[in-house]
């Protein structure tokens, strides 16, 4: 009996928010854990992983939010708040989502719906502006991140729409079909595809502010820099005028992270690049 008291007191405290505070004495706070999905008929492996953690200022209204996916091939990964969105006057949600193959590759885009949908009917409580909510995310991240702000149909299943997204911020994400998904298809990973879970197949002028993120072109994956530079070009030719592109030199796809965030803060605050 005391085993099972002890078990409900933690499963609570995950799910309180924890107190910090900035250098410059701005107070934040953090919620743990957070199911993005309601709770019924959710198998563990949802229960598992569907789960987000919030990390906002408590004493800025109407604050914008990143939310933030974690890369890894859509097979592995696990959410964090990267350090440098800290103390920065935004929120920052860090969802996981399941991962192929425990599930189709599809489903990651749909856990991923999800979550940013939460953080769109969600932020207000916390003070933040729903109008204001970023999606950005790191490879696999970044490629969940054009899908979601794209395809209509995946925030669309939860009434909602990616137009009503302040912008989309992939780091060096596929344009094409994910290699993931050509994989379940039997489709060999250097065989270039563009279908119905690829970003390009979804170009269109009305879709929100985008900026692309890419490291070095001589040191990025898979020619990842080229794929995001011809959906920049047909970005424009379609009449979307609100799409950039930066290119890191000399930092590769695992290292362009970080030199790349400043430049998502610059986006959401809406400063020169």
């Amino acid at each position: 009996m005391m085993r099972c008291w002890m078990l409900v007191v933690l499963a609570a405290l995950l799910t309180m928010p924890a107190w910090g505070q900035s250098e410059d004495g701005s107070a934040y706070a953090t919620r743990l854990d957070v199911l993005y999905y309601e709770d019924d008929g959710l198998d563990a492996y949802a229960q598992e992983r569907c789960r987000l953690d919030v990390y906002y200022p408590e004493r800025v209204e109407g604050f914008s939010t990143v939310v933030w996916f974690h890369g890894g091939g859509l097979v592995a990964g696990e959410r964090y708040i990267p350090g440098r969105l800290k103390n920065q006057e935004i929120a920052v949600v860090s969802p996981n989502y399941r991962l192929s193959p425990r599930v189709e590759a599809r489903v990651c885009i749909e856990d991923a719906a999800a979550a940013v949908a939460w953080t769109m009917r969600h932020v207000a409580e916390l003070g933040g502006d729903p109008a204001r909510v970023y999606v950005s995310g790191h490879s696999a991240g970044g490629y969940l991140t054009s899908m979601v702000g794209l395809d209509r149909r995946w925030l669309g299943a939860h009434g909602l729409d990616p137009d009503d997204l302040a912008g989309l911020v992939p780091f060096s994400g596929h344009t094409i079909t994910h290699f993931t998904v050509r994989s379940e298809r039997g489709v060999e990973g250097s065989e270039p595809r563009i279908d119905e879970l690829a970003p390009l197949w979804y170009l269109r002028k009305d879709c929100p502010p985008m900026l692309l993120i890419t490291g070095d072109r001589e040191l990025e994956l898979l020619g990842r820099y080229e794929e995001n530079a011809y959906f920049w070009r047909m970005m424009r030719v379609v009449g979307h005028e609100r799409t950039e592109l930066r290119e890191l030199k000399g930092f590769n796809h695992g290292e362009m992270v970080e030199p790349g965030l400043p430049l998502l803060l610059k986006f959401v605050r809406g400063d020169d690049l």
